[in-house]
């Protein structure tokens, strides 16, 4: 290992060479003349490599909606936790792309997902931050076919909520028809009167829940022999659950 005194530093493989930096330092190391992998080592370079391809797929997915500054190394801790996962992408919930400060920094009772599509903020108090006009909610709601690689469909709703104050509890219609996993991001911003807060401590965004893809009504239906009978005339009631509209 050599330290880079160079006055343009590099990194990345220059002939023989490879640069890298490490704690605010450049250096230098010599590429190994051969490289001799085990079935072991190249099924690991296997699954980071998909895990890697992955995490890069989501977060591409919802940088687009993000308000937050993401810490420097949720591309790392994404892409270990999916190499854990597998193909189980319900253990994305609860991931942290600002590892700093978690949404429960906010909201001491966590929002849940419905079986329904409906999101759930529970009643609860919400504290206050000294200088802080309001806390800014933001729902992010994106469906992923994680098999093609593709957005399928994405919504986004926003609230603002006072601090201080009890907050009355609220349930958010996440409609996003689709293929693919739904993936729900919950982000929190503290607003100051003139723009919102760039302290890491005062900025959340983390997978709150990850819902199977849906089912095809079609895949539901039993499927019986054809009747020859006539059937009476039947009325059937839907009963729908309640959604608070949000203005």
């Amino acid at each position: 290992m050599a330290k880079q005194m160079s006055i343009i530093p590099f990194t990345g493989k220059l002939g023989p060479l490879i640069g890298y930096k490490r704690n605010g330092n450049y250096f230098l190391r010599s590429m190994p003349e051969s490289v001799r992998q085990t079935t072991a080592t190249r099924r690991a370079s296997r699954r980071f490599g998909i895990a890697s391809r992955k995490g890069a797929f989501i977060r591409h997915a919802f940088y687009g909606n993000l308000d937050i500054h993401c810490d420097g190394g949720h591309i790392n801790r994404l892409n270990k936790l999916l190499i854990a996962a597998g193909d189980h992408h319900a253990a994305l919930t609860g991931f942290r792309f600002n590892q700093h400060t978690g949404i429960d920094r906010f909201f001491a009772v966590a929002p849940r997902l419905l079986p329904n599509g409906i999101l759930n903020i529970p009643v609860q108090t919400i504290d206050g931050y000294k200088g802080i006009a309001a806390l800014e909610v933001k729902v992010i709601a994106t469906r992923i076919d994680f098999i093609s690689r593709q957005v399928t469909g994405s919504e986004t709703v926003t609230l603002m909520i006072a601090p201080d104050t009890t907050f009355q509890e609220t349930n958010v219609s996440l409609d996003v028809p689709g293929e693919g996993s739904l993936v729900v991001i919950f982000q929190v911003r503290a607003m100051y009167k003139d723009g919102p807060s760039r302290s890491r401590q005062y900025m959340a965004a983390d997978i709150i829940a990850v819902a199977a893809p849906q089912v095809p009504k079609s895949a539901n239906k039993r499927r019986y022999p054809k009747q020859t009978r006539l059937l009476p005339n039947l009325t059937y009631t839907h009963a729908y659950p309640a959604i608070i509209q949000l203005e």
